[in-house]
């Protein structure tokens, strides 16, 4: 049976060869069943994260714990055995938001230098079409002569080789995964890897493992532009984002729903804490145009406006509700990927040139 203090006394003792490079404190120390720990790790500097990580995973084992998952975060804070569990305070420390993707800042993709432009697309909140805008805005970037990768990112919920109607898998060239390549874009997928839809039922560290590989083992090559589908909200693999990619930009998407839009608003906001710039808001299944002409306004009016002023960001596009007219009988059949010259395709290169305008300035 592992205590809260037990598990607290063994992170400190192996935290103990660190502190010369600065005071490491921990904090939201938790037992849960007596076996399963969870901590955050306060002043730990970057170079020192994942040695000290080991260490910590290993003091705890030795005290009987199971699991254990950390969060590490700059900045310093009064030691957890000074406070109450309940009393201790649940906001990020001041500095940048850290998740696990520690290490890979280095990777030429990743560096600043490396002229690779990268936008997040973001949501609150599932099904408002998020996947669906990242799908077809870098289709339309490739129709505007750029070079173009897509991560899927969203490891619980990958839809994009399905929307794309990619049925190939990636192939391995000299121990490098080669992106599979449809309508000029790249694109990497933890779809590629799982059989038969199967569940992913993976812990915080897995899957910043997995996002890590999509950027560490992936044979890129040359990149204007590359899109990250993020899962909704404000979890694990978005704060990996934020932590590989400083420089990345972000979009958010919403529908013009009054709760989707307050909940984007959450998704806005963590952009802005780990200093990412909101280059647009895009407002998803707008109106439905009936067979009259009229618009429809089936989910409501004003959320994307809302949120915009809200983040002080510009609403790049309110998109109306329907399908592709694709066909499965076409030779680049898509599901989800709108025609260049539909008025959906038509918005979207409207889109890529905002897109282009506000990256390339």
């Amino acid at each position: 049976m592992l205590t809260r203090i037990e598990a607290l006394a063994a992170a400190e003792s192996a935290a103990a060869p660190y502190m010369a490079e600065g005071a490491i404190s921990f904090r939201d120390v938790m037992v849960k069943e007596d076996r399963h720990v969870s901590m955050t790790v306060l002043g730990a500097s970057a170079s020192a994260e994942r040695a000290l990580e080991a260490a910590l995973r290993a003091a705890l084992a030795a005290a009987g714990a199971e699991t254990a998952h950390f969060r590490f975060r700059a900045g310093e804070g009064a030691p957890a055995a000074q406070q109450p569990a309940a009393a201790q305070p649940q906001a990020a420390a001041s500095g940048p938001v850290r998740g696990h993707g520690a290490g890979l800042e280095a990777h030429p993709l990743l560096s600043s230098s490396s002229g690779v432009q990268f936008i997040a697309v973001a949501s609150g909140k599932g099904g408002v079409g998020k996947s669906t805008v990242t799908v077809n805005l870098a289709v339309a970037l490739a129709r505007k002569g750029k070079r173009v990768g897509i991560i899927d990112a969203d490891i619980y919920g990958f839809s994009v080789p399905d929307m794309m109607g990619i049925e190939d898998r990636p192939q391995i060239v000299n121990e490098r995964v080669i992106p599979i390549e449809k309508f000029g874009v790249r694109v990497m997928s933890m779809g590629f890897f799982v059989e038969d839809n199967a569940p992913i039922v993976w812990r915080g560290p897995m899957l910043g493992k997995m996002l890590r590989n999509f950027f560490a083992e992936i044979e890129w090559g040359e990149l204007d532009y590359l899109l990250l589908d993020l899962p909704p909200g404000t979890g694990d693999v978005a704060l990996d984002v934020h932590q590989l990619i400083p420089q990345s930009k972000e979009i958010i998407v919403t529908t013009p729903h009054a709760t989707a839009a307050f909940v984007a608003a959450r998704a806005g906001a963590m952009a802005i804490k780990t200093e990412h710039e909101i280059i647009g808001i895009i407002e998803n299944m707008s109106y439905f145009v009936s067979k009259s002409g009229e618009h429809e306004y089936v989910f409501g009016r004003g959320g994307g406006a809302r949120l915009a002023e809200s983040l002080n960001a510009e609403l790049m596009a309110q998109i109306p509700l329907g399908a592709p007219d694709n066909h499965p009988s076409e030779p680049d059949f898509s599901p989800s990927v709108y025609k260049a010259d539909t008025e959906n395709g038509r918005i979207y290169l409207d889109i890529a040139d905002r897109v282009i305008a506000k990256c390339e300035a």
